[in-house]
């Protein structure tokens, strides 16, 4: 993903936040039609968000897994076993 992507996706994700945060303070303020205009908003930032990185996911290549390292499991071991094997 580029970073302009990313930031956009950042961007979007702040704008959701803040239109929920600011959902709250009208609905604490007993003004529910802001509260929920503002909740519309937060939605529709978030699902903006969602199709975006859906999009993003669809043009980026495959995501190839490493190999782990393998690791001796350390059950059965005493701590001092344990802590020897871990350092």
């Amino acid at each position: 993903m580029s970073q302009r992507a990313h930031e956009r996706v950042a961007e979007l994700h702040n704008l959701a936040a803040h239109a929920h945060a600011a959902a709250a303070v009208a609905h604490g303020k007993e003004d529910h039609l802001t509260a929920h205009e503002l909740s519309k908003q937060a939605h529709e930032h978030s699902m903006n968000v969602h199709k975006l990185t859906q999009e993003l996911g669809k043009k980026a290549p495959p995501f190839q897994d490493a190999e782990a390292p393998t690791q001796k499991p350390l059950l059965g071991h005493s701590c001092s076993e344990r802590r020897r094997h871990l350092t």
